[in-house]
């Protein structure tokens, strides 16, 4: 799953996921109790994050791989 802040939004915290990051834009990946899942299975993962003024949603895209 992928998406991009626009407002300088930052991930201080996340769980069962594994976050990177570079400048705005982030990608979660799954992490290795949570990788294989079956068809029309689901999993969640959450984050912790910090912002100053706006604070608007971004557009998330998924892949699977």
């Amino acid at each position: 799953m992928a998406w991009t802040f626009a407002n300088g939004q930052t991930i201080t915290q996340s769980w069962n996921t594994a976050l990177t990051s570079s400048g705005a834009s982030v990608t979660a990946r799954n992490v290795d109790y949570n990788g294989s899942l079956g068809a029309g299975a689901s999993t969640t993962f959450g984050f912790l994050g910090s912002w100053n003024g706006t604070n608007a949603v971004p557009a998330v895209s998924c892949t699977a791989s």
